[in-house]
């Protein structure tokens, strides 16, 4: 019966080599354990961190009675074979020193156990078992060495030289590229010394490289580095313009080769250091690549390597590592990615997709179909950490004339997006982009973790479409992430877009840094009814606003009056009204409220559709309406509270109203009514009546007909200087009822003045007129017209009495004695109505 022998194969950070004599003989009841004499040192010696390896192998014989061992000394002389003991001791000892081998052997703390076992005879387990070190494989004959890792790779099952276990990433290896600051700046100032003294010979480049690596990870960190630094691709010998290059030692002297030059070069370089590497042939979706052209048949066009490290393969393209091609001008891009360094198999499959199944390193390997389908991301898309959410395939067939695009992402990212007719050829056109374009064609909103593009292509066609985008709140251009083909085999029926240049919908990702927490409106389009539409933005912090609004059909004069804006503390509110049908752009902009010398900065962008009532070019809100709107931050700071009406439109149905508010720190106050087009015979300030009493401030208004007015209030907040805006307020006057105007008031009207009545301004003629009216400190009060008329005070301190009005030859006015002086002020001027002539009224 032949004997069951396990082998297990481990680096060691040894100096010595042990062999087992081929005439000691294994049998079913013997044990054998090579063991090394330095064994004990394992524990001081970290795997990966030195940089003298050897290859241990063990082999067991599943029979505890006897023990065979034999050792190898450190000085690499004659191995003397030792006699088994069949000892109960010696068996013991060989089991607690593989048990003690086996939690040695670790790399960072993770159990690194062998692939799998292997069955030998009793023939071949007779034979004797040599661990040889890492560096003396590179004296082996080049060919030997080559069809030995053919051989070994080409066994049924693949890549048993890998340990079992759960995938490491190359994260598992290293959490950043910045681990290697030293290290590349070391091989980009060696190469280009190399380069100085026209060194291409590859084992000298190698060791100058190398020098002072701890372990192959930065073995292969610094080859890998130095092919991107120093080989650029030749797109001459690519398009055939020039003789490609074969051997190494020309590649490096010209400083250039083609993808199979970069893989001969890094498995050289790899075999200097007995870092095991493999060539992997196979398709890429690189230069060349036609989307929608099927590769089944196809002969492979690309290479790229296969590395094993701590036991487990790894995928690496220095090529794709080492810049792009840009086909247009027929040039190679320099541009090093590291993406490509140790690039992750689930990652490196929608770009690479090899000849043999086994080395996609994948759990399920998928087929050649589904390589072709797939969509193409660059690197980009991966180090800014997005995620294709739909579709699966880069293939999208439009439905009812719309196709949609969603993708995820964890931080901070801006997009855009480009659409052109469709070619063939996958890279072709900008690989960055400043701004949005075609978005007409389009729309993209951005939500708190994912973007959703929908495409509204103009035709029946197909077309190719690029996403761009950009990690952080920065300036710099975006960039090509992915790709899609849209087929629409019949385009909807649809209204214009306006242009937007700010890239996207809904609130900017990096709206909450400016300020901007919240929004009333998510991403998605806004359809707009009555074509009023209300707008509030949360805010973390006071801030200003200035808002934009675009329509194809609206020219500028007439979209200011679109707009009124209102300014608290924590929120920003923009009404808007829609004149025409269609699709308009509501773009919102802010600043810190008191940094008046920061630019604004777009904060949201919203795409409204008004497609059934709108409002009239009469009932826009007036041209001359300021920016800042109803109570809010302004008033607040200038002492300005309470107001009776919070928001900054006020309807009234019947034609007059009550503004009341209170002014905490005695300001004086100036108001302004206004409004286009007005028919009245007396002007418009003669429609509002200011009242203070105490703190508490009252606005009366009297509109004289149907429309919109601007009530602007203003404060003088220095002494001596002059009135400031405070706020605006928007009068939809719904009445069409004509109302009379107040009493023309004069500077002697002040504070604690009340007017309980006549509260209008033009009287009835040839009529006994009631006057009541407080005057706090005033010693006679009277009435003056055709005649005098003194108002006497009642237990109310209030002056009162009646008033004949006359036949409206003269005004009535209002006049008191203040304070010490004799003199009478007048306080305000009544109209009375002219008597209508008889012989006119007969006639």
């Amino acid at each position: 019966m032949s004997a069951e022998v396990a082998l297990q194969k481990f680096s060691f950070p040894l100096a010595c080599s042990v062999s087992l004599s081929s005439q000691d003989k294994v049998t079913q009841k013997g044990s054998v354990l090579v063991k090394d004499p330095e064994l004990r040192k394992l524990n001081e010696n970290p795997i990966l961190g030195q940089q003298n390896h050897i290859t241990v192998v063990q082999a067991f014989v599943n029979n505890e009675d006897q023990a065979l061992e034999s050792t190898k000394p450190p000085d690499g002389g004659d191995t003397a074979a030792a006699q088994p003991s069949i000892s109960a001791e010696a068996s013991q000892n060989a089991m607690v020193a593989r048990q003690s081998t086996a939690e040695n052997l670790r790399v960072e703390g993770e159990d690194q156990r062998p692939a799998a076992k292997r069955q030998l005879s009793s023939e071949s387990a007779a034979k004797s078992i040599t661990a040889v070190k890492k560096s003396a494989l590179r004296k082996e004959p080049n060919e030997q060495r080559h069809l030995h890792q053919k051989t070994q790779l080409g066994q049924k099952g693949g890549l048993n030289t890998a340990l079992p276990g759960k995938r490491k990433c190359s994260k598992d290896l290293f959490k950043s590229s910045e681990v290697f600051h030293s290290l590349d700046s070391h091989v980009i100032r060696a190469g280009a010394e190399l380069k100085q003294k026209c060194v291409y010979d590859v084992k000298t480049i190698v060791q100058s490289i190398t020098q002072g690596t701890r372990n192959e990870l930065e073995q292969l960190r610094a080859i890998w580095v130095w092919l991107c630094n120093n080989i650029e691709y030749d797109v001459s010998g690519y398009l055939g313009h020039s003789e490609k290059l074969s051997s190494p030692e020309e590649v490096i002297a010209a400083g250039r080769g083609v993808c199979c030059s970069y893989s001969n070069l890094c498995t050289e370089m790899c075999r200097e250091v007995g870092i095991e590497c493999q060539e992997v042939p196979g398709h890429s979706k690189g230069i060349g690549y036609r989307q929608g052209h099927s590769l089944k048949n196809v002969k492979s066009d690309h290479l790229w390597n296969a590395v094993l490290l701590g036991g487990q393969w790894f995928l690496l393209d220095a090529c794709w590592g080492a810049g792009r091609v840009d086909m247009e001008h027929e040039s190679f891009v320099k541009r090093f990615d590291d993406f490509y360094f140790l690039t992750d198999p689930e990652e490196f499959i929608d770009s690479h997709f090899p000849d043999e199944e086994k080395w996609q390193l994948l759990d399920k390997p998928i087929s050649i179909e589904e390589f072709e389908k797939r969509v193409f991301k660059t690197s980009a898309f991966f180090t800014m950490g997005l995620r294709l959410i739909s579709p699966l395939h880069y293939h999208i067939i439009t439905d009812d004339g719309e196709a949609t695009i969603t993708l995820g992402f964890s931080k901070l990212t801006t997009f855009t997006y480009e659409i052109t007719q469709h070619q063939d050829l996958l890279h072709c056109g900008a690989l960055e982009r400043k701004e949005s374009s075609n978005s007409s064609c389009g729309l993209l909103t951005v939500s708190h973790r994912s973007m959703k593009l929908q495409l509204l292509p103009p035709e029946s066609d197909t077309y190719d479409v690029k996403l761009f985008a950009r990690s952080g709140n920065t300036t710099t251009p975006l960039v090509w992430v992915c790709s899609f083909t849209v087929e629409c085999p019949k385009p909807r029926a649809t209204e214009d877009i306006p242009e937007n240049p700010f890239l996207s919908w809904g609130l900017q990702p990096f709206a909450g840094s400016l300020g901007v927490i919240g929004s009333s409106q998510n991403s998605e389009v806004v359809e707009v009814e009555d074509g009023v539409f209300d707008l509030v933005l949360k805010t973390c912090r006071p801030l200003m606003v200035l808002c934009e609004l675009v329509h194809p059909e609206m020219e500028g004069a007439v979209a200011r009056c679109c707009l009124a804006t209102q300014i608290q503390p924590d929120n920003l509110t923009c009404h808007v009204l829609c004149p025409f049908r269609g699709f308009y752009r509501l773009s919102l902009f802010v600043r810190d409220y008191e940094k008046t010398e920061v630019k604004f900065q777009n904060a949201a962008n919203y795409l409204l559709h008004c497609k059934e009532k709108i409002v009239g070019l009469e009932e826009l809100f007036p041209p001359n309406l300021g920016s800042v709107c109803g109570p809010g931050t302004r008033t607040a700071k200038a002492g300005l509270s309470r107001f009776s009406h919070n928001s900054a439109i006020v309807v009234t149905q019947q034609g007059k109203c009550n503004i009341t508010f209170h002014n905490q720190q005695d300001l004086e106050l100036h108001y302004v009514l206004s409004k286009e087009n007005i028919s009245s015979n007396f002007p418009l300030s003669r429609y509002i009546f200011c009242t203070y009493t105490d703190r508490k401030v009252t606005v009366s208004l009297s509109l004289p007909e149907a429309g919109v007015y601007r009530l602007g209030l203003y404060a003088r907040i220095t002494t001596g200087g002059d009135y400031s805006p405070m706020c605006d307020f928007v009068l939809r006057n719904n009445s069409p009822q004509i109302r009379p105007p107040f009493p023309c008031v004069y500077s002697a009207w002040g504070k604690g003045c009340v007017l309980f009545e006549p509260r209008v301004g033009l009287l009835e003629p040839v009529s006994w007129v009631l006057f009541r009216v407080r005057i706090p400190g005033a010693l006679r009060v009277s009435v003056m017209g055709e005649g005098r008329t003194d108002l006497k005070l009642n237990k109310s301190r209030v002056w009162e009495g009646e008033v004949f009005s006359g036949n409206g030859l003269q005004q009535l006015k209002l006049a008191a004695s203040l304070g010490d002086s004799s003199e009478m002020s007048v306080l305000m001027i009544f109209d009375v109505k002219q008597l209508e002539n008889e012989d006119a009224n007969k006639d």
